[in-house]
């Protein structure tokens, strides 16, 4: 049986199709209500840029949510990544520590 890998969902698109979209706010919108620049929203919808902790606090802060929730899709998916990218050579390169194994 093959194991079809899923795609690795960024943060922001949970926000754009779980939140934006479903409620009908725009990205415009939700930068003006959370005071930020529109540019930082546009990047994180299009997964070029990271949800940080204030804007966590923001995100939040609007949608009555938790910053733990925006900060544990954004370490979710920065793990996958690395894991993706870096596991074998991790594997390779670093030693485990004695009696561990």
């Amino acid at each position: 049986m093959s194991r079809r890998k899923l795609k690795t969902v960024t943060p922001g698109e949970i926000l754009l199709e779980e939140f934006l979209n479903p409620l009908e706010i725009s990205q415009y919108r939700l930068a003006k209500s959370l005071k930020v620049p529109s540019t930082r929203i546009a990047q994180i919808v299009k997964g070029n840029r990271a949800i940080s902790a204030e804007t966590a606090l923001r995100l939040a802060t609007f949608f009555g949510t938790t910053p733990q929730f925006w900060l544990n899709l954004q370490m979710e998916f920065d793990l996958r990544a690395a894991k993706k990218k870096h596991q074998k050579r991790v594997e390779q390169e670093v030693e485990v520590m004695a009696g561990s194994e």
